[in-house]
């Protein structure tokens, strides 16, 4: 007696499940694979590049899509006012030069020399005064002249001693010198001027905008004749070399990678070829697997953001480019690298 449809169907069914069952099974006891496969994106770093100063752009040198290298020229600013700054400050600076430099070579001998013939001059107008003074008196006390002559020589021989300390005084200052306060405001004064022009100069260097690193212009923002400031970019230029790739690190596999490990990224553009590279950075977070990352596994399961970086000397990786990431797990090929070796 045959075995009816609906008990056929029964052991199908049954059949099927204990397959699946034993598949499941093998799948999660068997030992982990030696390569580790991750999917992401390809990203590089960008850089907003400006200048320090305000101006208007006179001349840039640099096309989109031109290779750049650090230091390159890149753009300058108009520098007339710049210069005209520096020039001020150069004429500023030289003339306290002077100012210092006399203070510190105190009185010239001349000085000293006038000074002492002043004082000298000085007692002898006092000695004038002194005798005009006894003869007015003389006479007072003999009637022959009026009091007012008496008091006049009295005024006369009061400023003449006046006179004489005052320049008595002026010549203790030339014999002494400059105060020591008066030389260190001086220097201070100096300093500022030194500064002023060290700030000038440095003004008139940031009319010229070099290249930071080594890159790629992406884009050309201004043109000459824009007015520019700090705040407003010139040029946006990708640091290419090495760029990084964008991947998750399922939790599972999060115990057998660390930063450092050896890498092999490929990419659909380049069929055959592989490219080396290292992870940079695992992300210390959790996270829901991106919907960008199409492989079914994984969609639903919580991931670590890795970034695997990449030497790209010929810039054949390139923003945006989907690629595959292998990181070989365990025995020789399991190679942890201390720096990146892009130079």
């Amino acid at each position: 007696m045959g075995i009816s449809k609906k008990k056929r169907i029964v052991i199908a069914a049954v059949v099927l499940a204990v397959a699946g069952g034993l598949v499941y099974w093998l799948t999660r006891t068997r030992p982990p694979s030696n390569v580790l496969t991750l999917y992401g994106n390809v990203d590089i770093r960008q850089v907003q590049s400006a200048f320090n100063d305000s101006g208007r752009i006179q001349d840039i040198r640099i096309e989109e899509g031109a290779t750049v290298k650090k230091g390159d020229l890149l753009a300058e600013l108009d520098p007339a006012r710049f210069m005209d700054t520096v020039a001020r400050d150069q004429g500023q600076l030289a003339s306290q030069q002077q100012v210092l430099r006399r203070l510190l070579a105190g009185s010239r001998p001349e000085e000293i020399a006038e000074a002492r013939a002043q004082a000298a001059a000085a007692q002898a107008v006092l000695a004038n005064a002194q005798a005009t003074w006894r003869r007015q008196r003389e006479l007072v006390a003999e009637k022959f002249v009026s009091q007012q002559s008496l008091d006049d020589a009295a005024a006369a021989l009061k400023t003449a001693r006046a006179n004489l300390d005052h320049a008595r005084q002026a010549l203790i200052l030339a014999i002494k010198g400059p105060r020591k306060e008066d030389i260190a405001a001086a220097r201070g004064q100096l300093q500022a001027d030194q500064a002023s022009l060290a700030f000038a100069r440095r003004e008139l260097a940031d009319t010229r905008l070099y290249a930071p690193a080594d890159a790629v212009v992406q884009d050309r923002i201004l043109e000459p004749g824009d007015m520019t400031t700090p705040a407003t970019p010139v040029f946006t230029l990708a640091l290419d070399n090495p760029v990084w790739v964008r991947a998750y690190l399922p939790e599972r596999a999060l115990g057998r990678v660390r930063t450092g490990l050896k890498a092999w990224i490929i990419s659909d553009s380049f069929p055959g070829q592989r490219f080396p590279g290292w992870i940079g950075f695992i992300s210390p977070t959790a996270e829901f697997t991106p919907k960008s990352v199409e492989t079914p596994e994984l969609r639903t399961e919580l991931v670590y953001r890795v970034r695997v970086y990449a030497c790209n000397p010929g810039h054949r990786l390139r923003l945006g480019m989907p690629v595959t990431v292998d990181i070989p797990l365990g025995g020789q090929s399991q190679t942890r690298l201390s720096a990146h070796p892009c130079g």
